[in-house]
């Protein structure tokens, strides 16, 4: 097809474009639609030689007013392909032509009429840069009535076609909500490593804004979605904390005490590094958290370098905790995480034994534990394997050794060390006493 021209207007034809409108109207009323559109088609040939977009356009629109007038939906749709093809079409006059086709769109007799127009009006802006967001929009209309028909899949493919990522027309907020709604139906269709690159095309800086609050609302609750499919635990509380933080949700009581209790909880279910201890220290500071007094003590246990025995902790927080969409039994995801609770609390508390223990026996560890002798030894090997602790068992003994037993090198090390502090020391002490001896030696010669 082809890009349209873009000249310096050689002639203006507004008068003659004013004389016709009204002639051709009225002929078009009289039943002879054919006559009209012939008559305006004449005009539009000499004004868009002249390069007159102003007449141009105003020829083009007023040929499908009168073809929707006459209740002519074929007719319009031949007619719009017809114009978009003329010679030397101007960008301006079609782009003037698909906007007004597309306001017709909600006044469509049927569904079908409506899918012709919008398939009639897809092909004609298809490659045409200067019509670009029209031709997103209208994808998307066709986008959500396949949705509404129940076919999920193939709207998804429908608006994933569109690359709004590249669309300069575009304002950066559409394009946001664009590729939030490409988001949203992936996940739909369960497509969750596209929904992963779709969302990399979101630059979050944009929602640092306070008007696109609500983009930024429905962004973090689509990647909670698919963290929360992915078991990304971590990630889960930090889109919890961004919503939490969001000024409007600040301002609504239930909304951030959702939002602070669910990231309480997925930190916790995150496994233990650097980074979720740093993130869990950081919202159990939150002065908020005392308003939450169950998940504020539950923080505590974890923040707390003491053992936690898990009967204990059942005892204390199940009933409130599997009342949660988070630990609810109803799902098998709930009954998953929490088993995953019980881990967490299993691990801390080996952890916690690490460092108050050099050496332990097997059933002393069981026993702190709550565990059997094989649970116990798997995730204590699980943690030493991910290097969270340094630990060595010796079966046949029963004995489980936390002390890190140092090399030659080291053991050389730390003497070489040693032995260079003594002599400073003995240095240092030296200088002193000479030091001493002057002032005594000056003060008697006196």
């Amino acid at each position: 097809m082809s890009e349209g021209k873009l000249e310096k207007m050689e002639k203006d034809f507004t008068p003659q474009v004013d004389a016709l409108l009204p002639e051709t109207e009225a002929l078009a009323k009289a039943g002879q639609l054919n006559e009209a559109i012939d008559k305006l088609f004449s005009l539009e040939k000499q004004a868009r030689n002249a390069a007159d977009p102003q007449s141009t356009g105003r020829i083009l629109v007023h040929v499908i007013k009168l073809c929707r007038d006459a209740n002519n939906w074929k007719l319009l749709n031949e007619e719009i392909v017809l114009l978009s093809k003329k010679h030397g079409q101007l960008k301006a006059a079609t782009t003037k032509m698909v906007q007004e086709a597309m306001s017709y769109l909600d006044h469509t007799p049927d569904m079908e009429t409506k899918l012709e127009l919008i398939d009639t009006l897809r092909n004609v802006t298809d490659g045409k840069i200067y019509v670009e967001v029209e031709r997103a929009r209208i994808t998307r209309m066709l986008s959500k009535i396949k949705e509404d028909e129940g076919k999920i899949n193939e709207a998804a493919d429908i608006l994933q076609e569109l690359q709004v990522e590249t669309f300069g027309s575009m304002e950066k907020r559409e394009k946001t909500d664009f590729i939030l709604e490409q988001m949203r139906l992936c996940l739909a269709k369960h497509d969750y490593i596209r929904t992963q690159i779709i969302s990399k095309k979101i630059n979050t800086k944009f929602f640092q804004e306070k008007e696109n609050e609500d983009l930024k609302l429905r962004f973090y609750e689509l990647m909670v979605h698919h963290a929360l499919h992915e078991e990304e635990y971590l990630n889960v509380h930090k889109y919890y904390k961004q919503i939490y933080d969001t000024e409007s949700i600040q301002q609504d009581d239930v909304k951030w005490k959702a939002a602070l209790e669910r990231g309480i909880l997925f930190v916790i279910l995150a496994p233990y590094d650097n980074e979720q201890s740093d993130l869990l220290h950081r919202i159990y500071q939150d002065p908020k958290l005392a308003d939450l007094p169950s998940y504020h003590d539950l923080a505590k246990c974890f923040v707390s370098v003491e053992l936690m025995r898990w009967p204990r902790i059942e005892e204390l927080y199940a009933t409130s905790l599997r009342q949660t969409e988070v630990f609810t039994p109803k799902t098998d995801d709930g009954n998953k995480r929490w088993k995953e609770l019980h881990h967490r609390v299993i691990e801390h508390n080996i952890r916690v034994i690490a460092k108050y223990y050099t050496r332990i026996t097997t059933k002393r560890l069981t026993q702190l534990l709550d565990l059997n002798d094989k649970d116990a030894e798997e995730f204590l090997a699980k943690l030493v394997v991910s290097k969270t602790i340094h630990a060595r068992i010796d079966r046949p003994a029963g004995i489980i050794t936390f002390q890190v037993k140092k090399d030659a090198n080291h053991i050389l090390n730390d003497w070489s060390r040693d032995i260079n502090s003594l002599l400073n020391l003995v240095e240092k002490t030296c200088h002193l006493i000479s030091k001493e001896e002057m002032v005594h030696s000056i003060a008697k010669a006196k």
